[in-house]
C-alpha cells in the first residue's frame, strides 16, 4: 500500500514540478505527517526530493530528474515502445523521435514486428488528408461542411460538429453532431465525398456512447458456401461462426442486420451462397437477383 503511494507521489511531482504537504495529503487521503514520512522515505531511497520551508515553500524534485528506466519491467518497456510505434499509422503523428529517445533510455529497441496502415490501396494521400482535416476539426472544435452519401442512396450537404474518429471493422467512422438533424450521428469516412473546414466554432461536448449502437434489426442467419469460397469466408466471418459439412462446404451461422446492406452483401457472393435460414431472406435475395437479371438481360 505504502510503496504504491510513494510511486504515485513521485509521479505527481514529476508531472506538477512541486506540491505542498496539505495538497498531497488531500490527494492521497493521508495525514500531513504521513506525507512528510513518505518524503523522507523517497529521499532515503535515492530520489532527489527535498522540501523548502516558508509561505511559498513546498516539496520538490530536483530539476532535470528523470524516472529511472529500472522502474519499468522489460514487458512494460516493450508495451510502451509498441504503443508509440503503432501511432505512426495515423498521418502527422510520427513519433520517431519519442520512440528513439525512449529506446535509448530503456537501452532496448522496439521489435519491428508491427506495421499498421489504415489507408486504402492507392488512396493513401487522399485518406490521410481526410483524416488530418477531421482530426484538426475535432481538436479545434470547428464545424465541417460535408457532402455525404447516405445508406438510403441520398447524397446531400450537411454541417457537422466532429467529435471523435473511430476505427471499426476495417473502416473509419466520424462520430459527430449533425446540425441538420439536431442529433448525434455516425458517418462512414469513405462516404464523405467532399468536405470543407468552416470558420464556425462549437462548444465542447462529448459524443454519448450508447450501450448498444442503435440500427436495423438483426437476425440469426444460416448460410452455405462451397469450399472454393474459403478465402473469402474467413475475410468476412469469425472462425467461430464457420463449420464444415461432410462434403467440405462451409456452413456459417451469424447474426446480421436485416436491411439493404444485407442484400447487397449476399449478392456479392453471386451464385456461391445459399441462404438456408430464414426463408424470407432467401426469397428477398431471389427477387433482387431476378430484378438484376431483367434489368441486364439482352
Amino acid at each position: 500500500m505504502r510503496e504504491g503511494r510513494l510511486f504515485k507521489i513521485m509521479y505527481y511531482l514529476l508531472d506538477k514540478g512541486s506540491a505542498n504537504a496539505p495538497e498531497l495529503a488531500r490527494k492521497f487521503e493521508v495525514s500531513v505527517r504521513t506525507i512528510y514520512r513518505d518524503v523522507e522515505a523517497l529521499s532515503g531511497a535515492g530520489i532527489p526530493v527535498y522540501t523548502e520551508p516558508g509561505r511559498n515553500g513546498g516539496i520538490y524534485l530536483m530539476r532535470d530528474f528523470t524516472l529511472d528506466r529500472a522502474a519499468f519491467s522489460e514487458e512494460e518497456k516493450q508495451k510502451i515502445l509498441t504503443a508509440i510505434q503503432s501511432l505512426k499509422a495515423a498521418p502527422n503523428l510520427d513519433n520517431s523521435d519519442v520512440l528513439n529517445k525512449l529506446s535509448a533510455l530503456f537501452k532496448t529497441g522496439a521489435d519491428d514486428w508491427l506495421e499498421v496502415d489504415f489507408s486504402r490501396w492507392g488512396y493513401k494521400p487522399d485518406d490521410n488528408a481526410r483524416f488530418d482535416l477531421f482530426k484538426s476539426a475535432i481538436t479545434s472544435r470547428r464545424s465541417v461542411k460535408i457532402v455525404y452519401a447516405g445508406a438510403n442512396g441520398d447524397v446531400g450537404e450537411r454541417i457537422v460538429q466532429p467529435l471523435k474518429l473511430s476505427y471499426k471493422s476495417r473502416a473509419w467512422y466520424l462520430k459527430a453532431y449533425c446540425t441538420e438533424k439536431n442529433a448525434y450521428r455516425v458517418f462512414k469516412l469513405d462516404r464523405i465525398l467532399d468536405f470543407e473546414l468552416s470558420d464556425a466554432f462549437f462548444p465542447p461536448r462529448a459524443y454519448p456512447e450508447p450501450e448498444e449502437t442503435s440500427g436495423p434489426e438483426s437476425e440469426n442467419i444460416t448460410l452455405l458456401f462451397p469450399k472454393e469460397m474459403t478465402y473469402r469466408i474467413y475475410d468476412e466471418f469469425d472462425n467461430r461462426q464457420v463449420s464444415r459439412t461432410a462434403d467440405g462446404e462451409l456452413l456459417v451461422h451469424a447474426r446480421l442486420p436485416v436491411d439493404s446492406w444485407l442484400t447487397g452483401f449476399l449478392l456479392s457472393f453471386g451464385a456461391n451462397v445459399t441462404v438456408l435460414e430464414p426463408s424470407y431472406i432467401r426469397e428477398l435475395l431471389a427477387k433482387e437477383a431476378e430484378l438484376i437479371y431483367k434489368k441486364n438481360k439482352t
